[in-house]
């Protein structure tokens, strides 16, 4: 069924051209403060300008994988919701929106008040919110604005009435759409059985202030490879998915219900996720899948290059990496051991080292990253000398945007002197 395009308030995202730099935005060089992002903008600043450490997007990549997943879903006939907690940037939410994004998911009741104070139209808050002053807020935010849609997660009967009790406390006046969540054994939160979620589906039909809307869950907390193994725990928890949604159809919860949501999908398995899920919505016009998944704007040099579905044969053009990393080699101080000025507090490491690629302007660079510490990467057998500024790849955008609350875009990371044509604001 077509669906009402979700909005952003441009306006208040265009305002933030007109924050003034200071010393609060480790991106920036002191020659900036006191200039607005647009007066600093103007002034064709370089990335040579630009002190280490740093982090840096590409805008040719960053478009590049825009159009690359919008085209992909288009063609699935699925929609997508992107995590906004990877980013957090209502800038780039914007992008993500104006390319045909059904709405913007976030994580928590903080990323929820972000995409409220830019006035997002449709979000999807993949968790339970239980916090009764955030549930008053939430009331109160649904009263004021009719065109503002939400959705919550819930996965238990206890929840389902704490959320009642709270939204009854408050006076809400609209009803909070809800999804049931369903789990697997060792995952992350949501109904663990079938028998458990069907019960919450009941519980939330017995509570005036909720209403029952689709099914929701998230494959990535069960498997972390492509294996044949984690790939088959994904296709049985889909499996269970679609299980899940013919029998609460079948028990008459989706009834009056004029567009059913069936949502799971993070970056990893969207492709197994679509071709499990979207025959729900051939089969019935009132169901919408809808993806949720998130790193895929920047994408990386690890974790997501070597699971995502673009380069498992799911079709479509493969994603690139608009997500880099720079530091300076400080120190020497034993035969092939290089000191870089860049560590824990600046780069992701969760789920891979950073990996040396270019020492600017444009030498191809030998090494490993082997360690980090907060300040500091150890690089290992590497040509790098001392000032040389490297270009790092980086593993796992999500712990990436969140130690930039300003990030500089370049025109192109892999010219000889990349120009600074944007920066982009995070709120986390």
């Amino acid at each position: 069924m077509e669906q009402r395009a979700a909005a952003i308030d441009r306006a208040r995202v265009a305002a933030l051209g007109e924050e003034r730099l200071d010393w609060r935005f480790k991106a920036v060089p002191a020659q900036a403060w006191g200039l607005t992002v647009r007066e600093y903008l103007a002034t064709g600043p370089t990335l040579d300008q630009l002190a280490t450490p740093l982090l840096t997007l590409d805008a040719g990549a960053l478009a590049h994988n825009l159009r690359t997943m919008a085209d992909w879903c288009a063609h699935a006939e699925v929609e997508l919701a992107p995590h906004g907690k990877t980013t957090m940037a209502p800038a780039l939410w914007q992008a993500q929106l104006e390319a045909g994004a059904f709405g913007i998911t976030v994580a928590n009741l903080p990323q929820l008040r972000v995409a409220r104070a830019f006035r997002v139209s449709r979000v999807m808050l993949a968790n339970t919110l239980l916090d009764p002053a955030g549930l008053a807020w939430l009331a109160d935010e649904l009263a004021a604005d009719p065109g503002f849609s939400v959705s919550s997660w819930v996965d238990s009967v206890a929840a389902v009435r704490q959320m009642d009790q709270a939204l009854r406390a408050a006076g809400a006046t609209h009803p909070l759409e809800v999804l049931v969540e369903l789990g697997g054994p060792g995952g992350r939160t949501g109904a663990r059985d079938q028998a458990t979620a069907l019960a919450v589906a009941r519980a939330v039909d017995q509570a005036p202030t909720l209403r029952l809307i689709g099914v929701a869950g998230y494959e990535g907390a069960l498997a972390h490879d492509s294996t044949p193994a984690g790939l088959a725990t994904v296709e049985a928890y889909l499996a269970a998915m679609v299980e899940l949604h013919d029998a609460l159809r079948a028990e008459g919860h989706f009834t009056g219900v004029e567009r059913v949501l069936v949502s799971a999908g993070g970056s990893a398995y969207f492709d197994q996720v679509t071709q499990a899920l979207a025959p729900l919505a051939a089969t019935h016009r009132d169901t919408t899948v809808v993806l949720r998944s998130g790193a895929y704007l920047a994408h990386d040099d690890g974790f997501y290059r070597a699971i995502s579905p673009l380069v498992r044969g799911a079709g479509g053009r493969p994603l690139r990496s608009a997500l880099h990393g720079w530091a300076r080699v400080v120190s020497q101080p034993e035969p092939n051991l290089s000191l870089l000025d860049g560590g824990k507090r600046d780069f992701p490491y969760d789920l891979g080292l950073p990996e040396p690629q270019l020492a600017r302007p444009g030498r191809v660079l030998t090494g490993t990253v082997t360690a980090l510490n907060d300040q500091h990467a150890f690089l290992r057998d590497s040509d790098a000398e001392i000032g040389e500024v490297v270009r790092l790849g980086l593993s796992h955008p999500c712990t990436a945007f969140d130690k930039w609350t300003l990030i500089p875009v370049l025109d192109d990371a892999s010219a000889e002197h990349p120009r600074v044509v944007d920066l982009v604001r995070t709120f986390f």
